[in-house]
């Protein structure tokens, strides 16, 4: 059975708990990272010398780290050419294009905007550098905003992998406590991907 190391709270381990939620893959998850440690372990290292979260390790041991990547070798390697990883090469850049900037683009801001509001005490938060992330993340929102489609997901027909590497940043921008403009075509992207078991039972939950 396949192993995800990493707490459920971590927006990366989200990722690919929601792509086994789609796939059918049965897994078992090891709770590391945040208040659980173990990254610095040196079993842990010896999976993953990036000290982070997620690692996944198949039964014959072969370990992968970074989320993104795991999200596609599961579908690679379980579903190859499913909708979340199309095999067309332009249907599949266009979802990678969006997994790519992401974590290029959006992730920096909205890290910010996140850690700013939730994982450091009041008396200890930069609420200056917290607004200029949140100025950043309203001009890349309305990107999305812009690009998405009545009806559809970001990479097309939903949900593709664009739509799941987005989608804990998108729960956070929508319920963070911050001030935010009317964006309606995202409003509705939420909706819609509520009603993925995957996305209702590992993404829309409490942040912490």
């Amino acid at each position: 059975m396949l192993t995800i190391w990493g707490r459920a709270s971590s927006s990366n381990v989200m990722k690919v708990l929601w792509v086994c939620e789609e796939l059918g893959i049965p897994y078992e998850r090891v709770d590391a990272g945040g208040a659980f440690g173990r990254t610095r372990d040196p079993e842990y290292l010896a999976m993953n010398p990036n000290a982070r979260v997620p690692t996944i390790v198949e039964p014959d041991g072969f370990s992968l780290w970074e989320s993104n990547t795991i999200c596609r070798y599961l579908v690679a390697t379980r579903s190859p050419g499913h909708a979340l990883h199309p095999a067309d090469p332009r249907l599949r850049a266009r979802v990678e294009r969006w997994m790519d900037w992401q974590l290029s683009h959006l992730g920096p801001p909205m890290t910010t905007i996140f850690f700013t509001w939730i994982r450091t005490p009041e008396a200890e938060r930069n609420l200056q550098a917290a607004e200029a992330a949140r100025v950043e993340a309203e001009g890349l929102w309305d990107m999305v905003e812009t690009a998405i489609a009545a009806g559809d997901g970001l990479g097309g027909e939903a949900p593709t992998l664009a739509d799941v590497v987005m989608g804990p940043v998108l729960h956070r921008w929508l319920n963070l406590p911050i001030e935010r403009k009317p964006q309606p075509r995202i409003a509705d992207w939420y909706q819609r991907l509520l009603t993925r078991p995957g996305f209702a039972r590992h993404i829309a939950v409490k942040m912490s």
